[in-house]
């Protein structure tokens, strides 16, 4: 996110490219999924989930052809520094030659004829992994790269902030909650006991304590995930969903099923929005993921591909769930549903992997995160030719990093609330604006150079300037309508 230009990584097939892919979308937000969904109604979420998935299909295809057109103008002006430096070195060229040197027109804003003699080479390959960050600051102005940094950061500060709440709420349920097999039907408050006179929420704070102490410190150093790491944590992440969906069918086909969720609550259907995005949150990862895939011929299909699976996988894991459980009892975090109740799940080891699932896989996700995140503040306020004192870079960053999250998770473990507001707010930027623009104003740099002739060959589908629009005023309402619920439904607390 640093916004460089780094070593694309080992190339792999497009289908292993297609699981990274499905492994990085599905993720915590899927686990808050169905408690939406029933808040919501079937019908409602099932509507709004196929269209949302749709809208993260179209702007993924933009990011990439954006990816394609940053790296056909590096390509070029590579190419224009070559020919600078091979005329600079020779003696034998004319004036005109050197008054069209000495323009003070910018390089990638002249058509030039090598284009049709260099047509054998196609500019349009996608070989050199450019980040967001990166095509934010060639194809925006100053004001549009600030905007994007502060949209990132916006998000990566939601998401750590859910990681810090996610974790300590499941040790405060496997700490507090009551395993006798009878507590299926027992809800609990944050002012109930846990250890004598330790209440539940005083409970989950000691949790939290302990894992900044524990996390907290990797945010002032370069920490990487092995790859030994990821595929545990992707074999923890597939067992455990795949358990809990094979659970709630045979409770389901046995008539056991206790939901009867709602067609239609309309009440639901802001927070359900911001769950979705958040689910379905994949563009600012896809240079690190598209890149290193070998053949790129049918990448769209590939994506597309993807996104249907994604789209069947969530919606089986949700509707297993509103119609296994009864809509009171799907906890916020799904793994909890199944930790205290023994009707679905009567082997203690497997009610404890599942409530204890989230903690190993997303602490080994919270330094990384924290780390992109001070990263990313460090690239926000750099300018050209400057260092930061080491207060400032060991510190003073590190600092403004994990406080805040830490500080939200103190305050609130409301995880709904949390996905909820972090999807409807930056997630809309980053899922649905940024790439609208990013693809817009790529073609606009793009069209001097090439032509507009010239066919980039990894280009959205959605080629027309119509769809690019509608997916900024559709960004737009979604922003008015999440805004204008938050308010009315403080108004009627009030």
């Amino acid at each position: 996110m640093a916004g460089g230009i780094t070593d694309t990584g080992e190339p792999y097939s497009p289908y292993v490219g297609l699981v990274y892919m499905f492994n990085l979308i599905v993720g915590t937000g899927a686990l808050t999924m169905p408690k939406a969904f029933a808040a919501a109604g079937w019908v409602v979420s099932l509507a709004l989930i196929c269209f949302l998935a749709f809208m993260s299909f179209m702007t993924t295809t933009f990011v990439i052809e954006a990816m394609a057109a940053a790296n056909a103008q590096l390509r070029w002006k590579r190419r224009e520094q070559e020919e600078i430096n091979s005329s600079d070195s020779s003696s034998d060229y004319s004036d005109d030659e050197v008054t069209v040197r000495g323009r003070s027109e910018p390089v990638e804003t002249r058509p030039i004829l090598s284009v049709q003699r260099a047509a054998s080479v196609d500019h349009f390959d996608i070989v050199e992994r450019v980040e967001m960050g990166q095509m934010a600051s060639m194809f925006f102005n100053k004001v549009g790269v600030n905007m994007f940094y502060i949209c990132i950061i916006v998000y990566l500060y939601g998401d750590l902030a859910i990681y810090a709440a996610a974790v300590p709420i499941s040790l405060m349920e496997v700490a507090c909650g009551n395993h006798s097999c009878s507590a299926g039907s027992v809800k609990y408050n944050d002012t109930d006991s846990c250890w004598g006179p330790v209440r539940r929420k005083d409970a989950y704070r000691v949790f939290l304590s302990v894992f900044t102490l524990l996390l907290g410190p990797f945010t002032f150093f370069n920490a990487q995930k092995t790859k030994y790491l990821q595929i545990l944590t992707s074999l923890m992440r597939w067992i455990a969903f795949t358990m809990m969906i094979i659970l709630a069918l045979i409770r389901i086909s046995k008539g056991h099923g206790e939901g009867r969720p709602p067609v239609a609550q309309i009440s639901g259907i802001p927070n359900l929005f911001g769950v979705c995005v958040y689910s379905f949150m994949c563009q600012h990862s896809l240079p690190s993921l598209v890149t290193p895939i070998s053949n790129k011929r049918r990448i769209s299909a590939l994506v597309l591909m993807d996104y249907m699976l994604i789209l069947g996988f969530y919606s089986l894991l949700s509707f297993t769930a509103i119609f296994c459980f009864d809509s009171s009892m799907i906890r916020a975090m799904y793994t909890l549903s199944f930790s205290d109740n023994c009707d679905v799940l009567d082997v203690p080891f497997l009610r404890y992997f599942l409530a204890l699932f989230p903690v190993f896989t997303i602490s080994t996700n919270f330094p990384i995160i924290a780390v992109t995140l001070r990263n990313n503040w460090k690239t926000l306020f750099h300018r050209d030719g400057g260092t930061y004192p080491w207060v400032v870079d060991r510190v003073v960053f590190p600092l403004i990093t994990l406080v805040p999250p830490i500080i939200v998770a103190f305050c609130t473990h409301d995880l709904e609330a949390l996905v909820g507001i972090t999807g409807a707010y930056a997630g809309t930027g980053i899922q649905y604006i940024i790439p609208a623009f990013l693809v817009f104003f790529s073609r606009r740099h793009l069209e001097p150079v090439f032509g507009r002739d010239t066919v980039n060959k990894h280009r959205s589908p959605f080629r027309h300037s119509f769809w690019v629009w509608f997916v900024v005023i559709w960004a737009v309402f979604c922003l008015m309508f999440v805004t204008a619920n938050i308010i009315l439904t403080e108004t009627e607390k009030v």
